[in-house]
């Protein structure tokens, strides 16, 4: 019984060192890779950009103070819609009237004093300068003949030296005194041409006066000047407004647009007639279209990006988006049409160029081959390749393990694209 006891326990020990050397030797080796793969497919692809963006009113109507004065009454809210002239706000007029009022005396006084420039002066300066030149130019004339009468009178002994000498005296006065006179005259029809122009610049200046304070007695009632939502009203009744302060603002805000900010690298394709999505988080369920209207013109700084401003008309029929809002913006700037597309997951980028990792079938296991190939347009999960592949090859899913070429891989999970309803696919 030892005897066979100890042999057995010997073969025993035989196949464990068998088995022992076995797992040694299999230890040894590098285990397969197990990977998921998926086959090219046909699909429609479009091209998307997304950022950010502001909506704006397209023809905002604003209305600013014109004068300091205090808010009289409110009557409508912000967000309610208005007819056009319905009233909005009443203004204090008080002191405005006042000046008005003011104005049109001087108006008056201006337009009074021009009439009597136009018709040669006040009455009474004008018909007193005539009078006494007229007075002079008589007694200047009496004076001349009695000169002529005395000369001839002094020839024939009639008259005296002494006579001829005063009468002379008394008429080089008046010859004076009508020169004087008609200086006189002239200065005083210049100062009447002068005033004439004169008035007519007062005139005009009080005229406008006039207008403007009129202006500002109906700003005190200011009305809408279209149908519109009034998106804005910052003041209530009571408050005191500076000239330029704001008012209100209100728009018609059934089209609106939105201001996108398009990051640098991607605005290449943009171009006016797009299709535009807007979604706004306020509304996560909400959707709205819209397209493309004017391309960036410039590169300007937002933060820490370089942007362009694309403005894309947005229909609001519901009136839902609110001037100001920070809405989500997606442009669909390109598309293909049944095109060969593999997951974006796959393509591998490295210096400007393009691989996928294409599984060979070999015996047993497979190897992969990394290719080259030429991509397209992209969406958010597949690329449009262009060349390179078929729809005949087999393309590995990257998981844990690195890939590289040459590598022996065990195909486990041939996966299914996710192909858009409306695209076509053929495997």
């Amino acid at each position: 019984m030892d005897k066979k006891l100890r042999n057995r326990t010997l073969l025993f020990l035989l196949l464990a060192g068998i088995i022992a050397f076995v797992l040694i030797k299999v230890s040894g080796r590098q285990p397969v890779a197990k990977i998921a793969a998926v086959r090219p497919v046909r699909q429609n692809i479009v091209s998307s950009i997304v950022s950010n963006g502001k909506v704006e009113p397209i023809s905002p109507f604003t209305i600013r103070a014109q004068f300091d004065t205090f808010v009289q009454k409110v009557h409508v809210t912000e967000g309610q819609n208005v007819k056009k002239g319905q009233l909005l706000l009443e203004l204090d007029v008080k002191d405005v009237a006042a000046q008005l009022a003011a104005a049109k005396s001087r108006l008056l006084r201006a337009q009074d004093d021009l009439r009597q420039s136009l018709a040669g002066g006040r009455p009474d300066d004008a018909a007193r300068m005539n009078g006494d030149l007229a007075k002079a130019v008589a007694e200047r004339d009496r004076l001349q003949r009695n000169q002529d009468a005395l000369t001839r009178l002094l020839a024939q002994g009639a008259a005296t030296k002494d006579e001829l000498a005063s009468n002379d005296l008394s008429l080089i006065k008046a010859r004076a005194e009508v020169n004087r006179l008609q200086a006189a005259k002239q200065e005083f029809d210049r100062q009447v041409h002068l005033d004439s122009s004169r008035g007519e610049l007062a005139v005009q200046q009080a005229q406008s006066d006039v207008a403007a304070l009129e202006e500002k007695v109906r700003q005190g009632r200011i009305t809408a000047t279209t149908d519109g939502t009034l998106y804005a009203l910052p003041v209530k009744t009571g408050d005191y407004v500076k000239v330029g302060d704001l008012l209100a603002e209100m728009a018609d805000l059934h089209k609106v647009r939105v201001r996108a900010f398009i990051d640098e690298p991607e605005m290449g394709g943009l171009e006016p007639g797009l299709p535009v999505k807007i979604t706004w988080d306020a509304l996560p369920t909400r959707v709205w279209q819209g397209s493309t209207e004017i391309a960036p013109k410039q590169v300007v700084p937002r933060g820490s990006r370089s942007v362009g401003e694309l403005l894309c008309s947005v229909d609001n029929e519901k009136l839902e988006l609110l001037p100001n809002t920070n809405v989500n913006v997606r442009i669909n700037s390109r598309q293909r049409l049944n095109v060969l597309t593999v997951p974006r997951g796959t393509v591998d980028m490295v210096g400007g160029q393009s691989f996928v990792f294409v599984v060979k079938s070999g015996v047993g296991n497979s190897l992969l081959e990394r290719r080259l190939i030429q991509v397209g347009i992209a969406d958010a999960t597949n690329y449009e390749v262009v060349s390179g592949l078929s729809q005949d090859d087999v393309i590995a899913l990257p998981g844990d393990t690195d890939f590289h070429d040459g590598m022996t891989v065990r195909v486990v999970n041939m996966e299914t694209p996710n192909v858009p309803s409306g695209s076509s696919a053929g495997l």
